[in-house]
């Protein structure tokens, strides 16, 4: 039997882990690499070159949209889905608008993900359904005004925002980012004037939302 390799991406360790897992008992996919960002995730595309990537849209360093962006630039073949916890009218535009072949919310269950890299697999697409939608709408006010308001975060910004809710300190993350802890004070005090919010467990409490 013929088989699909596919590059995994989501920054959730326990999201990740689960989606290997549950491809690896299936005999007809073979995952090349897992990655837990999105500039991970499009190196390993570029490196491995497989016939799907399966990404999450909210990814620190690169979004889902933004791999995606990335590969159309270079022209690369790669069929790609995206596996979200939510999703926006916009970004559903602009997913189909550049090229994706599948859009499916993690509360589907597993196995609509595997008929869905299947279905993309053989050329079809797999795009969101009026149920799809439906669900997607259901997200209560606040989560939905915190999503569209992280999306306009830069990207500096977003990264930070995902070491805060991973417990490093404004120390800890001047280190690993090589820049000042006054520099990270201040774009945590925009981060949270900008999702309006208060303190660090907030923010934490918030991502870790939009991931499961």
């Amino acid at each position: 039997m013929p088989r699909t390799s596919a590059v995994i991406a989501d920054d959730h360790p326990l999201v990740l882990r689960g989606l290997v897992n549950l491809l690896a008992n299936e005999p007809d996919f073979d995952v090349v690499a897992a990655a837990s960002d999105g500039k991970s995730a499009f190196q390993e595309i570029l490196s491995r070159k497989p016939d799907l990537a399966v990404l999450d849209i909210l990814m620190p360093n690169l979004s889902g949209l933004d791999v995606l962006r990335e590969l159309n630039r270079m022209k690369l073949s790669v069929k790609v889905i995206f596996l979200t916890a939510f999703i926006s009218e916009e970004q559903n535009m602009q997913a189909t608008a550049m090229g994706a072949r599948g859009i499916l919310l993690k509360e589907s269950a597993p196995e609509a993900l595997v008929e869905c890299m299947r279905a993309v697999g053989k050329g079809s697409f797999w795009l969101p359904s009026k149920r799809t939608a439906e669900t997607s709408e259901q997200k209560d006010d606040s989560s939905r005004s915190f999503f569209d308001s992280f999306c306009k975060l830069t990207g500096r910004e977003k990264e930070i925002s995902y070491m805060v809710a991973e417990g490093y300190s404004n120390k800890q993350i001047a280190s690993l980012l090589n820049v000042s802890e006054g520099t990270v004070k201040i774009h945590v005090h925009n981060i949270f004037s900008k999702l309006n919010i208060f303190n660090r467990t907030t923010l934490a409490a918030k991502i870790i939302s939009l991931k499961t």
